[in-house]
């Protein structure tokens, strides 16, 4: 049995628009990288992070928070050391805290002999979720672990279904340089919605799923609306109505706010419209003046992916 692993944790886009905190998916080139080496000393020590200014301590940090979940479940007398590679910027509503948090999990479960199944994962990967936004919610961790799309049917009990992905979808991915909290954006939400929007919304839930289970585009992109979160978190993201104006003008299925944002994604039939969105998306904040990385992407089925 390896005593030390490298993965591949991948960015992810949660909500999808329509499914606030029980849909996500997880996008294949761009994530965060881990090394995890097995210890005879107890715990979890955190040994370098790169890329991005977090905490090294083990408490502090989402993916020390998980990897003890993890521990205290197991039956492992010993510990972990955990290195980092930050390519995912922290606030950036993209996944960063669930890819630190499932590729300590991930990586360590390798290394024990994946005695723990992935639903076990993603319970403890969610601790790592609660640090970081103050809720244990796993719709970026469901599809990082999982793969592809994911759905979360139940909190309680947890009940996590992987979705299918049509062949053809791409993801388009701006993330403005700016830093949004989760737990920022999470506290301008209302705690109540009316029946009327409920009923749009969970329409559009059903008709996404079914739309990527038959592989019907015009079905995704009609399901593709959000009546109930993007109206208000939008107002944080400079330069949103343009952009989604711009994205789908372009030719894309549908845009919304990835996450709790700043990130705005798009999803797209083929390659040449994802990149035709995404120079719209970039002719857009150029004009605005705030720099952003951009990023276009196929679906990434496997999610946690082994490099060494």
């Amino acid at each position: 049995m390896k005593n030390e692993i490298k993965v591949f944790c991948p960015a992810t886009i949660a909500n999808i628009s329509c499914g606030f905190d029980v849909l996500g998916v997880a996008l294949d080139n761009v994530g965060d990288e881990m090394v995890v080496k097995k210890t005879s000393k107890k715990g979890i020590t955190i040994t370098k992070i790169e890329g991005q200014n977090l905490p090294l301590q083990t408490h502090k940090n989402v993916a020390g928070v998980a990897g003890l979940a993890l521990l205290s479940a197991s039956d492992y007398e010993g510990g972990f050391e955990i290195e980092i590679y930050k390519k995912i910027k922290a606030g950036s509503g993209i996944g960063s805290s669930a890819a630190s948090s499932t590729g300590a999990v991930c990586a360590m479960n390798k290394l024990l002999g994946e005695p723990f199944s992935n639903l076990e994962l993603v319970q403890f990967a969610m601790k790592g979720e609660e640090l970081a936004s103050g809720v244990q919610h796993a719709d970026n961790v469901a599809p990082a672990i999982y793969g592809g799309f994911t759905l979360v049917r139940s909190y309680s009990p947890l009940d996590i279904i992987k979705i299918n992905t049509p062949k053809k979808l791409y993801a388009t991915v701006i993330h403005p340089q700016i830093e949004i909290k989760t737990s920022d954006s999470r506290k301008i939400l209302k705690t109540t919605i009316s029946l009327a929007d409920g009923i749009k919304q969970w329409g559009n839930v059903g008709g996404l799923i079914a739309g990527l289970y038959t592989e019907d585009y015009d079905l995704i992109s009609r399901s593709l609306e959000d009546h109930i979160i993007e109206p208000i978190r939008s107002i944080l993201i400079p330069a949103f109505d343009n952009v989604k104006s711009a994205s789908l003008n372009a030719g894309a299925l549908g845009c919304g706010i990835s996450g709790s944002g700043p990130s705005i994604y798009a999803l797209s039939k083929g390659k040449e419209t994802a990149e035709k969105v995404a120079q719209a998306m970039q002719n857009i904040y150029n004009k605005v003046g705030i720099p952003y990385d951009i990023h276009v992407s196929t679906v990434n089925t496997e999610g946690i992916k082994t490099i060494s």
